[in-house]
This record gives structure tokens, sequence and C-alpha cells, in this order.
């Protein structure tokens, strides 16, 4: 997995022209892309899970995710191990349990399906944001303006 691919992301939607409509800052999202055989569904969250390793040693990680990888024969998360200091790929079926202290969710089983439904509900949410800022453009206005 390409470590600077969080990196990469942040650069891309830095470098890109503005679309017709202007997002406010700090509203650019990364977009779900296809790198290969390799489709990645944009993750967010802080989740502490328990992860085996290859060895089979398990351990407790503090995880800011940023991306779902799903590619041929695995499904990694990607984010920030706060623990080990950078970016980092958690294979999914070596995730024994996920904690998401901002909802009180713990899940031991089924947990791919939880990840990829979060990341479906974060990509709805997103492009209902980009309509209502599509929209407030088209009458003129800016969402999230306050009016002088």
């Amino acid at each position: 997995m390409n470590s600077n691919a969080f990196f990469d992301i942040l650069r891309q939607a830095a470098s890109g022209a503005p679309g017709p409509v202007q997002e406010p800052a700090g509203a650019s999202e990364p977009r779900e892309r296809q790198e290969g055989q390799w489709r990645v569904l944009p993750l967010e969250g802080t989740f502490e899970i328990v992860y085996e390793d290859s060895r089979g040693a398990w351990s407790t990680r503090r995880v800011e995710a940023r991306e779902l990888r799903l590619g041929p024969g695995r499904t990694l998360l990607g984010g920030i191990d706060r623990g080990r200091g950078g970016y980092r790929g958690f294979r999914a079926d070596r995730i024994r349990r996920l904690t998401d202290p901002s909802s009180a969710t713990r899940i031991e089983t089924g947990i791919l399906d939880w990840l990829l439904a979060r990341a479906e509900a974060q990509r709805r949410e997103r492009t209902a944001q980009r309509r209502a800022w599509a929209q407030a453009a088209r009458r003129g206005g800016r969402a999230g303006s306050v009016a002088a």
C-alpha cells in the first residue's frame, strides 16, 4: 500500500481547479476513486481497533481513518496510527474489534460491513452538502455565509 496516499489526496485537492461552484474553505473532501485494481472510498473517524498482525500478535491501535481500500482479495482501512506515528493500512480481516468513541459503538463481527456502511453514509452526507452549496450559489449567496 502506498504510504503517501493520504498526502497525495491532500495535494490533489489543493491543486485542483475549482469547479463551477466554489465550496467553502476547508470543505474540499476526497472523493471515491479508482487506483489500478483498488477502489478507494473516503472514510472519516477516529477508531480504536484491536488488530492481529501477520505473526498472530494482537495490539490495540488508535487510528484516524482516511480511507477504505477495496482491492483484489483484501480490504484495507487506511489512516494515521497515532501510537506508531504515521499512515498505516490495516487489513479489515485482521481487525478483531473496532470501537468508535464518538458513538460508543463496539463491533466484533461484521466490521467490514460496518465500515462500508459508514463510508456510504459519509458519501451521501458530502453529496447533500455539495447540493446545498450549489443551490446557495445559484441563489447568489454562499452556504454558511452570514448576511451583513
